[in-house]
């Protein structure tokens, strides 16, 4: 099999060539035919998480070692099964559901793998879908698509699914509140989709870039903000009436994050989502004084991808925008992806 892979950090993935391999016990072999290109992949790509203040996490000291195959959003067909390999058969087109767990923990048999202290997860922990064969521990983690297109079915295997599970942490809402999305790239647009699926309120967008601001009013922002401008804050509490009820911020850098906790009405919420990275400092009494409640999101679990793909197969989430490219385009697509020229998502094609 060919693999696209980091060979070293940092530098372009390079073609090689392995064996294709044999899967043993309950695992798949999954043949790829298609595999988004998420923002994540960039931190992974250059080997580390910016944690500010000078600090970083890095993959290398987590035990992630080159050569490696990144790629998490995965979609292709079920081609050979292990003996004791039960739920899927060898024809199956399905998405691949990636943050797989160790399988024994609390958590993993509990339904919540992300929370997984010995992750497994596909194209961040182990090889993935930069490839053109993926090995599945079970079938279990195979999500039918059935007749949804292929390069915008893969997409909801992190896009759609980290977008759906934070939108879920500041539910329900009513009709009469405001929900503040930032940032629109990949992620933040799957949410305006899937938002009007799961609340009746009103959304609004915040984003740096106009035509993503534009794109958020196509597609059925109630109103978009320039959060680059200093006092843009001012303006949100003005046409809210004092805040939103929840913000979700997509971004995840020092200034969504005070612009997410400048916009929140008294008792609000904020849901961290994005991993730009950085470090910011708070002034502790705004808990209190806000009675605000600020949490992080991931990913989200098995189930609640099968909730999503379920809502999107009967017709009550629109689709993100998507480019198809071939997989050896995938160094012009990530370099496309740092630059900020990517509207929706590239989806590769080995």
């Amino acid at each position: 099999m060919r693999s696209y892979q980091i060979i070293d950090w940092g530098a372009p993935l390079e073609s090689r060539e392995y064996a294709t391999p044999e899967p043993k016990g309950s695992q798949v072999l999954v043949r790829i035919d298609a595999c988004g290109v998420c923002h994540s992949d960039l931190h992974i790509w250059s080997g580390f998480f910016d944690l500010g203040d000078g600090k970083r996490a890095s993959l290398p000291d987590g035990g992630v070692e080159t050569p490696f195959t990144m790629g998490h959003e995965i979609a292709g067909e079920v081609i050979a099964l292990g003996p004791q390999s039960e739920g899927a058969s060898v024809g199956d087109k399905r998405i691949i559901y990636p943050w797989i767990g160790c399988g024994e923990c609390a958590h993993c048999t509990g339904g919540n793998e992300p929370l997984c202290n010995a992750p497994m997860h596909l194209g961040t922990r182990v090889d993935g879908g930069y490839s053109d064969h993926v090995m599945v521990s079970d079938a279990k983690f195979l999500i039918d698509y059935e007749s949804l297109p292929q390069a915008l079915a893969c997409t909801y295997a992190c896009s759609g699914l980290t977008a759906y599970s934070a939108l879920k942490k500041v539910m329900p809402l009513k009709e009469s509140d405001d929900l503040m999305i930032i940032g629109s790239g990949g992620v933040g647009f799957n949410a305006i989709n899937i938002a009007p699926a799961l609340s009746p309120a009103r959304i609004l967008v915040a984003d740096v870039d106009a035509t993503k601001r534009n794109a958020a009013r196509q597609a059925g922002a109630a109103e978009t903000i320039d959060n680059g401008e200093s006092q843009a804050f001012k303006g949100v509490l003005k046409m809210t009436g004092g805040g939103v009820a929840a913000a979700i911020d997509f971004v995840g850098s020092p200034s969504t994050f005070q612009f997410g906790v400048n916009v929140l009405r008294r008792g609000g919420t904020l849901v961290v989502v994005g991993l730009f990275g950085g470090a910011h400092s708070i002034s502790i009494p705004l808990f209190p004084f806000k009675l605000m409640t600020v949490c992080g999101s991931y990913v989200g679990t098995l189930n609640e991808l099968r909730e999503l793909v379920d809502l999107v197969k009967e017709g009550n989430v629109a689709p993100i925008p998507t480019e198809t490219r071939p997989m050896g385009q995938v160094n012009h697509a990530l370099e496309d992806l740092k630059a900020g020229r990517v509207m929706g998502r590239i989806v590769l094609n080995p």
